[in-house]
């Protein structure tokens, strides 16, 4: 009977919670992003063409989007670190909420290589093998990391020609081995807060390391990937970072901006203009770790912090608003929480889901932005001439006539699918 009373009133707080979110800041919302709407449609938004016969019934059902709404994937899930509950519920959930990940751990060197030659691939290729068996693209995370914190002892100890074969070995084994695999790799994390193997071996080493990883699998996407850009703190430093490295010829594949640095709340001014200064190298933006709230929060430095029903929904808003901004911005192709449970996240503030697996207002405001206000259902009858055409959002199509199916990929590049039921 406590169980019980304990879940009714979970029920009833979420319920609550969820209520308040949507009468309270909705029209709050809409109000304070004039064009933010039509931003979406414009640049989210292409046209479906469905040629059948004159009265046939058409039916078109959104399988997925294009646009990457991801998450990390912990380490956890490979072996036994998780209860099978809560490994069967992580995953789960983990499809029902997201279309992409990136590795949380699992491939940073230090991670996969602690000491020298003792190289672990077994969660990496236990991660790829979910994540491919569910057709979920994966970035890797990190080739590496030169925060000299984050470097192996033993990758210290070693003399400059060493370093330089090491660096150029784990570039091209693991490139090599995963060929095709990944989508893309950050290459050198957080180069403008710390890089020491730019301090060992010179400025040039960043521009061998990708050519490095090339050799491996030359088809490879390599991405930048830094943080407290997006608050406009280090932006300037990034744009310049980039320049530089453009100017030398690494062959920069995208750029990936972190979403930590913020606090309970964010600037929304500092988000769009850090947003529209890196659009102009014309590469796409991933926000590639992001947590609201953030790492000047006060839940990241007291971790066990409980919140209050109104500070779960100022969660949910705050989330909301991000979101819609980076959407509604054409540079971004993607973004990727990092982390959507309390138990295994870093921030557990910033989760989908509480320990217990009960949802949060966030998750409900997530699932509702993405899945109902984002996704695109319709019906409706062909015309006179045979044709039926809807504005859909890019993504992969379930298209039904007289209840035949084809699937159909709408994507950006296009803009316009044709879908033939007349051959």
């Amino acid at each position: 009977m406590k169980n019980f009373n304990y879940a009714i009133r979970k029920l009833i707080f979420c319920f609550l919670a969820i209520s308040l979110f949507r009468i309270t800041y909705w029209p709050e919302i809409n109000a304070q992003y004039p064009g933010i709407d039509e931003s979406i449609a414009k640049y989210r938004k292409g046209e479906l063409i469905i040629k059948a016969k004159p009265g046939d019934q058409v039916t078109v059902e959104q399988l997925r989007h294009e646009f990457w709404f991801g998450c990390a994937i912990s380490n956890s899930i490979a072996g036994h670190f998780m209860s099978e509950n809560d490994k069967r519920q992580y995953k789960e959930k983990f499809l029902q909420n997201f279309n992409s990940a990136v590795t949380e751990n699992a491939v940073k060197w230090a991670i996969m290589e602690p000491r020298k030659g003792e190289v672990n691939y077994t969660v990496v290729d236990e991660i790829l093998s979910w994540t491919e068996e569910n057709h979920v693209p994966l970035r890797g995370h990190n080739l590496f990391w030169g925060i000299p914190k984050f470097v192996q002892s033993w990758v210290m100890d070693l003399d400059d020609n060493e370093l330089r074969q090491t660096i150029q070995n784990r570039a091209e084994t693991i490139t090599e081995r995963y060929k095709g695999r990944f989508t893309e790799y950050d290459l050198n994390n957080e180069m403008i807060h710390g890089n020491y193997y730019e301090d060992r071996l010179g400025p040039e080493i960043t521009k061998l390391m990708a050519e490095w990883a090339l050799n491996g699998d030359p088809d490879a996407k390599l991405y930048l990937n830094d943080y407290d850009i997006l608050t406009g703190n280090r932006l300037a430093d990034y744009m310049a970072h980039i320049r530089d490295l453009l100017k030398q010829g690494v062959p920069i594949a995208g750029i990936g901006v972190q979403g930590h640095l913020h606090a309970e709340t964010f600037d929304r001014d500092q988000l769009r203009n850090a947003l529209d200064s890196l659009a102009v190298f014309k590469l796409p933006v991933r926000i590639t770790e992001f947590n609201i709230p953030g790492q000047r929060s006060k839940y990241y430095t007291a971790r066990n912090l409980v919140m209050t029903p109104q500070e779960e929904v100022l969660k949910a808003k705050e989330m909301v608003d991000y979101y819609r901004i980076c959407f509604a911005h054409p540079a971004v192709e993607g973004i990727l929480m990092w982390g959507f449970w309390e138990g295994a996240n870093w921030i557990r503030a910033s989760s989908l889901y509480k320990r217990d697996w009960s949802p949060t207002p966030a998750a409900e405001a997530y699932r509702n932005l993405i899945f109902k206000e984002w996704w695109s259902r319709e019906s409706g009858t062909a015309g006179n001439d045979g044709a039926y055409s809807t504005s859909a959002f890019y993504g992969k199509y379930k298209i039904t006539v007289n209840g035949i199916s084809k699937e159909v990929d709408l994507t950006r590049e296009k803009g316009i699918a044709i879908v033939e039921f007349t051959k």
